[in-house]
């Protein structure tokens, strides 16, 4: 039984993949050849993905360039592909940054951009603001993943701190037409905070990118300090005529995923309650909560019958505290699963699964984990506190020792994490 509950939770997590995986998604939205230039660039974790499926699928003549993570590329022969730093951006990245601006000089009206962006385009369109190095960018970067800042307010900060983000590749690229095919990985399914929106007007001023710095107390050199009180840190008006001609399509949600999976469980005659696609907070917070509806499912069968499967998306954060010593390994997913373990306490008949979708929970090897009624248990065995790993951040450890870690490799797609609650 053990067995094939995990069975079944890695199935709904395939299934959720799948449904937004670009080779199915993006074809049936591609436009039309236009008189002119076809030039393709991109962004992010499916960049690459989504590229092939252009390639592969388009009719006349193709030219670009596209830019994802370390290890999510893919040989392609009219579309390069470059491979750069996230989630911290890095000179790669930056140099392929100034290359897809050069792709953009001296278009016309009969061109078309076409733009792929899926998550993980903020850190990989590293082009800083006038004044700004890369490495300032980086330090700012390091600071806000450990902030516990949400993805909102990281990529405010991110637009106005950038040169090609928030608007401006749009610019850049006028008076072409610009289509942009989105793969979303944040809450809301908002265009211009999904890699932070290079291609759609942003409504966020500097002022905004200054209350982020503010609230989480990140300290930040000279440079940007002055970049932010120049009006270069301003994005571009939604007014530009460049928006006139930009069009943004989104070819994979979250919610799609969540609906997928929900449909092999109710397949399986497993009752799913979608709990939400844009579920936000410390991921230490989200798993009291998630145990509590756990709970009640078990002993009340509220807000649904066993046997059920509570499902969730969205992006959880983890704060890391300097005076916690966090010297330890682990993504938001394992720390959820982690809390979720503790909460629970070895509940009976709750199993739970918790992965990235684009198969690399933060910056490990890791799609995420999966706990049982007798994690704990097992852990104490092997010698490991649940408690002590959860208080130094280290929870990929403790899944490692137990076994249960889960290992898909990238993904090459990306709607956000994926979480899946059995209870029987």
């Amino acid at each position: 039984m053990v067995q094939d509950t995990q069975i079944f939770l890695t199935e709904l997590f395939e299934v959720a993949v799948a449904a937004a995986d670009p080779r199915e998604t993006l074809v049936r939205h591609l436009p039309p050849v236009p008189k002119g230039r076809a030039v393709v660039i991109g962004a992010g974790k499916a960049a690459a993905s989504m590229a092939k499926a252009v390639e592969d699928n388009w009719p006349g003549p193709l030219e670009g360039l596209v830019i994802t993570r370390y290890e999510h590329g893919l040989p392609l022969e009219r579309i390069k592909v470059v491979e750069a730093g996230h989630p911290v951006p890095d000179a790669e990245g930056a140099r392929a940054a100034d290359d897809i601006l050069g792709l953009l000089e001296g278009l016309t009206e009969d061109d078309l951009v076409l733009c792929l962006i899926s998550g993980g385009g903020s850190s990989l369109l590293a082009k800083p603001g006038e004044g700004i190095t890369l490495e300032e960018k980086k330090a700012v970067t390091k600071a806000l993943l450990a902030s516990g800042a949400n993805i909102t307010e990281m990529n405010t900060l991110r637009k106005h701190l950038s040169a090609i983000k928030g608007g401006r590749l749009a610019v850049a690229a006028y008076p072409a037409k610009v289509v942009t095919l989105m793969i979303s990985d944040v809450p809301g399914d908002d265009p211009a905070v999904i890699a932070s929106g290079p291609t759609v007007p942003d409504m966020t001023t500097s002022a905004d990118a200054r209350a982020v710095l503010e609230k989480y107390g990140i300290d930040i050199p000279s440079s940007i300090d002055t970049f932010l009180n120049s009006s270069a840190s301003e994005t571009p008006e939604p007014d530009h005529p460049a928006f006139a001609k930009a069009q943004s399509i989104m070819i994979a949600t979250p919610q799609e995923s969540l609906q997928a999976a929900a449909a092999l469980a109710a397949s399986k005659g497993i009752t799913p309650v979608i709990l939400g696609d844009s579920i936000e907070g410390e991921a230490r917070d989200v798993a009291a909560v998630m145990a509590a509806i756990a709970r009640q499912v078990k002993f009340h069968d509220q807000p649904a019958a066993k046997p059920c499967v509570l499902i969730s998306g969205g992006e959880t954060t983890v704060t890391v505290k300097s005076e916690e010593g966090a010297t330890g390994r682990g993504g938001r997913n394992a720390e959820f699963l982690l809390a979720l373990a503790d909460h629970l306490d070895g509940l009976a008949g709750v199993y739970a699964l918790a992965c990235d979708t684009d198969g690399i929970d933060g910056t490990e090897d890791n799609a995420g984990a999966i706990i049982t009624p007798d994690t704990l248990e097992r852990a104490s065995k092997a010698g490991l506190s649940a408690k002590e790993y959860l208080a130094r951040h280290d929870s990929y450890s403790l899944f490692d020792g137990l076994g249960d870690l889960i290992k898909t490799g990238p993904t090459r797609t990306n709607v956000n994490d994926f979480r899946a609650i059995l209870v029987l």
